[in-house]
């Protein structure tokens, strides 16, 4: 069964997000609209979470935006050593929180502020 609620990621270069989620994440395509021809709208799946990613080639990057991605990962220092090499950017060193996480404020290709958050 689908999430209730998902979060989509519109970008002008669906190739380029979906290789970073991909290599950073370990995400895998789970649907692709349209089958077959140029590709408007593609979900990955993240453990127990999908991610929609939508075509638009007139959409900016790096655009003002109201939303984080925050993603519970395992390792955050070792994500974090990869993220630049899949097109994305380290904000600032991974950290521990007073409430109980390991946490690395990322942006991925397109300029989306993501963060990687461990427990510990």
């Amino acid at each position: 069964m689908p999430a209730t609620i998902q979060p989509m990621l519109i970008t002008p270069d669906l190739d380029r997000l979906v290789a970073f989620y991909t290599g950073l994440l370990g995400a895998e395509e789970t649907e692709r609209v349209p089958d077959e021809g140029p590709v408007f709208f593609l979900n990955l799946r993240v453990k127990e979470s999908d991610l929609g990613i939508v075509a638009d080639k007139n959409v900016e990057r790096g655009t003002p935006q109201r939303s984080l991605l925050s993603v519970t990962v395992d390792d955050v220092d070792e994500l974090l050593a990869r993220v630049e090499a899949l097109g994305g950017t380290v904000r600032g060193p991974a950290n521990d929180m007073p409430w109980g996480q390991r946490v690395a404020h990322i942006q991925d290709p397109d300029g989306n502020a993501v963060n990687l958050a461990q427990p510990i």
